[in-house]
């Protein structure tokens, strides 16, 4: 007997922004596959049997160790988080940006240089900016990922 489960989502949701969160749980009833949450802070999820969520303690990269550790080869975690991304895709999962961004074995050590040469540059006093706000394309590019992911790995 297997005890292998069907390829599930995770959201590192501390940052996610609230129109991703939607998109998400409409693609988790609609395509019946388990997506869990994972913050620091309360989250109000709808009810579903296809949405969880985890709260984890304060601290530093504490959801993201959490998710880490519960995730499989072959699921899809959403984030922005160019480290935990990196730790993602060595243990064999896919992770997707909130703006639609694809983290791949073929840019995150590119994108791992940039943000640490962004950080030297902020460190040194200068003000970089944040990013753009979530556009509409952002979105769009987010929801169109999720539906290839969706279609290729049907429960």
């Amino acid at each position: 007997m297997s005890d292998k489960r069907s390829t599930q989502i995770w959201v590192d949701a501390d940052a996610c922004p609230v129109a991703i969160k939607e998109i998400l749980f409409k693609a988790a009833n609609r395509s019946k596959i388990q997506t869990t949450l994972v913050a620091n802070h309360a989250l109000q999820i709808p009810p579903s049997q296809y949405l969880n969520f985890i709260q984890v303690m304060a601290g530093f990269d504490v959801a993201d160790n959490e998710i880490v550790k519960r995730l499989n080869s072959g699921d899809l975690v959403i984030t922005s988080d160019i480290p935990l991304a990196d730790e993602i895709i060595t243990k064999g999962a896919l992770a997707l940006s909130p703006r639609g961004e694809l983290f791949t074995a073929g840019n995150i050590k590119a994108k791992l240089s940039m943000r640490d040469f962004m950080d030297v540059i902020r460190s040194s006093g200068v003000q970089t900016g944040g990013p753009a706000p979530l556009s509409q394309a952002d979105r769009q590019a987010f929801a169109n990922h999720l539906d290839r992911w969706l279609n290729q790995n049907k429960v």
